[in-house]
């Protein structure tokens, strides 16, 4: 029994030493597919026994009173507690799977599907004795709300995620965005109390996140957000959903999906929209769905078909269809989204034709997970300011990185900086331009920043005189250390 409230710091290392176990019959980059559903089983357990306990002291020990469904938020089904799975010693990932189903069956509504599809029986890989272990490791503290704070384990789960990207750190930028990234999308998007918020390719739902942070930093409540995200992967979508749970999200609609070929979200007449949209897509997609872009039902080529093997400008238009009449948007691509030719160069042709194009900021190399191209954020809304009609300001942030010896970083300052000349919204020498429509069109409507933002190389060369003074007394000295030379020399012969 813990007395004390958990801490961040004992959090995180409970949930590293959860992997460790699994070192060795489980590869790096599945650790998340076990390791997140328990501690969500976990957490599900502790508040059933929590609410349980509170009920009981309520009623004078009446059993069948806090049994009752209203006062839970979660059905933990006969034989499907984590006490029940402990217990076990034989068997024991046949025991999860049963408990596991059988708490999403009986709360369809929310959690359905929610574990998501790891092969908890396959003995090969876990053995009795490994999951006793790992039962046993994740038992030594009660997750109980008055022991650990939603925050806190949302946190701490957070921290998992990017523990997780670090050890494998193969394709890891489809499962994390580093968080320097996300909180710079988050300060421009600048949500507010009531909005509704939309990621198009959520992963495990950090920016949907972000948005609520960026509330609660603001003293506004995040309670009236309205969050919803479709993502691909099974298990990211599982875990995205896991992740607003934890963080005390209520008022979200995470669905697993393929946006570009079925997108979820619909109103009456056609996509559902939203005040924010805000992404970190798959960068260059080659299988998106070109095939039903031409004539497709949702109405989302309103600029034209992105190339086959290309679908960068599909989540684009489709992001831009789902803002709606007063909608703002940012989304991270891959730098050749801004200056690629063909049916992308038409595209942004037609974009910028319909004048939604606010920003263009380049960030630095190698700051995402498993890629070294540096990436750009493209920030649209759909009703600009006056003062900001018929203009795009461009970012080069290239330089706002620590460099690591393996990967780059974003840090705090570099975001305040990029942060504070997107506000401004002014020329700085060396680092933004403000381009006008003329300026657009006299590149052909190619985006490539170092178009717009000249770097002022300072010329220190010296004059002519200066540099054949620097000669003449170079000369001399060469002439004094011959001479010393021969003096040494001499003194051996």
């Amino acid at each position: 029994m813990t007395k004390d409230k958990i801490t961040l710091s004992q959090l995180e290392q409970y949930l590293s030493k959860a992997a460790w176990i699994l070192k060795g019959p489980v590869d790096a980059s599945d650790f998340k597919v076990y390791i997140f559903p328990l501690l969500f089983f976990k957490r599900l357990s502790d508040v059933y026994d929590e609410e349980y306990r509170i009920a009981l002291e309520e009623s004078d020990g009446d059993t069948e009173y806090a049994n009752l469904p209203e006062f839970h938020r979660f059905v933990i089904p006969e034989g499907c507690h984590w006490k029940d799975v402990r217990e076990t010693t034989t068997n024991v990932g046949l025991a999860i799977e049963k408990a596991l189903r059988g708490i999403e069956q009986a709360n369809q509504e929310f959690l359905y599907g929610i574990f998501g599809d790891a092969q908890w029986s396959n003995k090969n890989k876990l053995s009795d004795r490994l999951l006793i272990d790992l039962i046993e490791h994740f038992s030594q503290y009660d997750l109980w709300n008055s022991n650990v704070d939603s925050d806190l384990l949302g946190t701490s789960y957070e921290y998992l995620i990017k523990h997780f990207a670090d050890l494998t750190n193969k394709k890891a930028g489809e499962f994390y965005t580093p968080r320097s990234v996300v909180h710079l999308l988050g300060l421009i998007l600048d949500p507010h109390e009531g909005e509704t918020i939309y990621d198009p390719a959520c992963g495990t739902g950090g920016m949907l996140l972000e948005c609520v942070d960026h509330l609660k930093h603001n003293n506004e409540d995040y309670r009236t957000l309205k969050l919803f995200g479709q993502e691909k992967n099974l298990t990211s979508s599982s875990i995205a959903r896991m992740n607003m749970f934890l963080h005390g999200i209520e008022d979200f609609q995470i669905v697993r999906g393929d946006t570009l070929r079925n997108p979820a979200f619909f109103e009456v007449d056609g996509l559902k929209t939203f005040d924010c949209v805000i992404a970190n897509p798959p960068f260059s997609l080659k299988e998106w769905g070109a095939e039903n872009w031409a004539n497709d039902p949702y109405g989302r080529n309103i600029a034209g078909v992105p190339p086959k093997g290309n679908g960068d400008m599909a989540w684009v238009q489709h992001m831009i269809k789902s803002m709606n009449s007063t909608g703002r948007m940012t989304v991270v691509l891959p730098h050749g989204a801004l200056f690629r030719k063909g049916a992308e160069g038409k595209i942004r042709k037609a974009l910028l034709e319909q004048d939604m194009l606010e920003a263009v900021i380049g960030l630095g190399p190698n700051i995402f997970y498993g890629t070294q191209l540096a990436a750009c954020v493209m920030v649209f809304k759909q009703a600009k300011e006056t003062e900001k009609k018929g203009k795009v300001i461009f970012i080069d942030a290239s330089e706002q990185v620590r460099v690591g010896r393996a990967q780059n970083f974003l840090e705090p300052e570099h975001v305040t900086q990029i942060f504070e000349w997107f506000k401004t919204y002014k020329d700085v020498e060396n680092y933004v331009k403000v381009a006008t429509k003329e300026d657009l069109l006299q590149n052909d409507y190619n985006l490539n920043i170092p178009l717009y933002v000249e770097k002022i190389i300072e010329d220190n060369l010296p004059s002519v005189d200066e540099a054949l003074a620097d000669l003449k007394k170079a000369w001399n000295r060469s002439l004094v250390a011959e001479e010393k030379f021969k003096t040494i020399l001499n003194e051996f012969l």
